[in-house]
């Protein structure tokens, strides 16, 4: 299709992901108004079914905007996840816009685009949320939305066409122990001013009921720790902010010292500290003197709950980690859900664990509640489509079946319409809704070990 068909006129309001559509992960997603683009997000995955030790980076294939640049008005990070955020070091270069987020997400892109020798982007401008920023021809209102990681805002996106609510990675959680809980009143007050359409994360969708509150999965790792008696190590996402703060409140409460192993967790906390979300606690050590305290007196938190080589766990694991040595008696608590793709891997980490007569708590077999998901399940998807009252809902964010399960959800709570697709297809979201099917070319880009990425495929 030409440049010029790709264009979007006066009265057009666009919506086409590059990534993240059709798959979980590696998010890039494009709005169209009036000639100008507005990017929202621009996330890495790795690749599944390696042979390789150290799983390849791959990014969105972004040749579409690149084609476009001169037309993309800035990009907006949602929040700190690698699949939202990831990419931006490595493509930023190729389109170089102004970008704009909330301060935490500005703090964690600055440090990973260091760490990787990326580049931060320039300029990157700090939105907080409730606030409002004229981007090119469109309007963007942060709405603070609680997820597993900090500073998450959905985006009320406005211009001359129409508006859409694009909701980012969400859930309700009336607790999330760092940052204000969920509002409800933001989200029927945007519903009010009559959406065209709500993009919306579907990766709960196919399960039932509500997620839990990051404040029960406090009180169910104490629970844990308390009845733990050699070293206790907690597997988690190291962006997990409030599960961080909930394990300091842990290692108070069972009197234990505190240790952070594992490059990124130090990086996250390090940045939330930084922006005020977190406060140093004096029960948080050097991780040089965990060996040498009585073992009933630490408590470690990890990296590596995927199984990923070379993290904390799996060099715990091996017995290979420079600061600590794990024996028979200590406790391993996953503290969260494995990544499918990642079965195997993981497995192959918690058996070579219970052959050293480490016991094993995880997510799905433990007595009290030691993780919860950071997306809606099905009956919080029915509430936020009650509120919101879109014209036409699009469902993003999830495989097939995750997409189909929210467009059924919408049709049943107030979207008029709900269209589901993939990456490359346009949605015509106003004036009329609409979509056009593999409308922009996509694929994906995969980064060697110099640095260079190349196309890894397209259609």
């Amino acid at each position: 299709m030409s440049a010029r068909i790709m264009t979007p006129g006066p009265k057009d309001l666009w919506f086409l992901p590059l990534g993240g559509c059709g798959e979980i992960g590696m998010n890039l997603n494009l709005y169209g108004h009036d000639g100008a683009w507005l990017m929202v997000d621009c996330g890495i995955t790795f690749e599944r079914d390696s042979t390789r030790i150290r799983p390849r980076v791959q990014t969105p294939d972004p040749q579409f905007i690149v084609e476009h640049k001169d037309a993309l008005a800035g990009i907006v990070l949602t929040h700190a996840h690698e699949d939202h955020i990831g990419a931006i070091p490595l493509l930023w270069e190729l389109f170089p816009v102004p970008v704009y987020t909330t301060p935490f997400t500005a703090e964690v892109l600055r440090r990973k685009a260091a760490g990787r020798g990326g580049r931060v982007p320039s300029p990157l401008i700090e939105c907080l949320p409730g606030e409002e920023q004229s981007i090119g021809p469109f309007d963007v209102r942060w709405l603070p939305i609680t997820h597993s990681t900090p500073d998450t805002c959905a985006l009320h996106i406005r211009c001359e066409a129409g508006s859409v609510l694009h909701t980012a990675d969400w859930k309700i959680d009336k607790a999330p122990l760092v940052g204000p809980g969920f509002k409800q009143e933001l989200f029927a007050a945007a519903g009010d001013s009559n959406l065209d359409a709500v993009v919306c994360d579907s990766t709960n969708a196919v399960v039932p009921g509500h997620s839990i509150s990051e404040s029960v999965v406090r009180d169910g790792l104490l629970k844990a720790v308390a009845a733990c008696e050699g070293r206790v190590v907690v597997a988690c996402f190291a962006s997990n902010i409030s599960r961080l703060h909930s394990l300091v409140e842990v290692a108070t409460k069972t009197d234990r010292h505190l240790g952070l192993l594992g490059r990124s967790l130090q990086t996250m906390h390090s940045a939330a500290l930084s922006v005020g979300l977190l406060q140093r606690s004096q029960r948080l050590i050097e991780t040089g003197h965990l060996g040498y305290l009585p073992r009933e007196e630490v408590l470690i938190v990890a990296t590596g709950s995927q199984g990923e080589h070379g993290a904390a766990l799996q060099r715990l694991a091996a017995g290979s980690h420079p600061q600590l040595e794990l024996e028979s008696g200590d406790t391993v608590i996953m503290s969260s859900r494995i990544i499918p793709g990642n079965e195997e891997s993981v497995e192959r980490l918690l058996s070579r664990l219970r052959a050293q007569g480490i016991q094993i708590i995880d997510a799905d077999s433990a007595a009290q509640p030691v993780h919860a998901s950071g997306h809606p399940c099905a009956d919080e998807l029915a509430s936020m489509y009650q509120w919101l009252r879109p014209r036409l809902a699009v469902p993003v964010h999830g495989e097939q079946r995750h997409m189909q399960a929210n467009a059924k959800i919408a049709r049943l709570n107030g979207a008029r319409m709900a269209l589901t697709g993939e990456n490359g297809d346009l949605f015509y979201l106003a004036p009329e809704p609409g979509l056009r099917r593999r409308a922009a070319a996509v694929g994906r880009l995969e980064q060697d070990e110099e640095g260079r990425l190349s196309p890894l495929s397209s259609s």
